[in-house]
């Protein structure tokens, strides 16, 4: 009977030893999000229009433009839904003892286009806003509070172009550079994904990430990590795009 009970309580162990460091790690995958309803807004008082960008009598501007998200041409419609940005997390996470974790972030795609038309002394401007070429890496810290995930903080830096686009001349298109930095709030929530019934699973998907139609570059599915915990995680900007996201379940 004693061995009994010793082998019933050593499968058990030995059963929940993967669960474990399953918990322990969080992998490397992509997090699809989606623009709040109320949409976004680029701020250009660091990065302000110039004076004559759209024709000698053009003045500066260096007010908000208001966006909306464009969903992303992919090869698997069914998986983004209606994502508008993909953010990348490039390393496996490790916790420490502490119950720290990091790992590098890297925006992948992105889409947004103006709520209304930029209108000008030159005339109307349709405005889009994406990637502007290679992106670079940012740091983010993972720390977990309980068994069902905890909190996570990163600036993520953006390399971002906007672009304007005349009403009535679509042959009339114009470029500003506008690299962000968009920190998180000290609340931003993250959970293990088997806590979170919504939370669908994502494969491996192949994502338009210069806004062409085409769907060019292969991208990770989703992990076990899953950004917010049954609500929304919002990215306060201090620069440019301030910009309120939901997960893409």
């Amino acid at each position: 009977m004693k061995r009994s009970t010793l082998l019933v309580a050593l499968a058990l162990l030995l059963a929940a030893l993967p669960a474990a460091a399953a918990n322990n790690m969080l992998g490397r995958g992509i997090d699809p999000w989606t623009t709040v309803p109320q949409g976004t807004f680029t701020d250009l008082r660091n990065n302000p229009i110039p004076a004559g960008f759209f024709c000698a009598q053009s003045q500066p501007f260096n007010g908000r433009i208001w966006l909306r998200g464009v969903p992303l041409a992919s090869d698997n419609k069914a998986a983004l839904g209606t994502t508008d940005t993909v953010v990348e997390r490039l390393d496996d996470a490790v916790f420490n003892k502490r119950g720290v974790a990091r790992t590098r972030v890297k925006v992948r795609a992105l889409q947004l286009i103006g709520i209304d038309t930029f209108k000008t002394a030159c005339g109307e401007y349709f405005v889009h806003v994406t990637l502007d070429n290679e992106q670079p890496t940012s740091l983010m810290r993972i720390f977990r509070d309980d068994a069902k995930g905890g909190r996570f903080q990163v600036d993520l830096r953006v390399n971002a172009k906007l672009v304007f686009t005349r009403v009535d001349n679509s042959a009339e298109r114009l470029e500003l550079a506008d690299p962000v930095s968009l920190p998180t709030t000290p609340y931003a929530r993250w959970s293990y994904r088997q806590t979170v019934p919504t939370a669908k699973r994502v494969g491996t998907v192949t994502v338009d990430t210069d806004w062409d139609g085409t769907p060019d570059t292969l991208l990770p599915g989703t992990s076990n990590f899953v950004a917010g915990r049954g609500g929304s995680t919002k990215l306060i900007n201090q620069d440019a795009i301030h910009a309120g996201h939901e997960v893409e379940n």
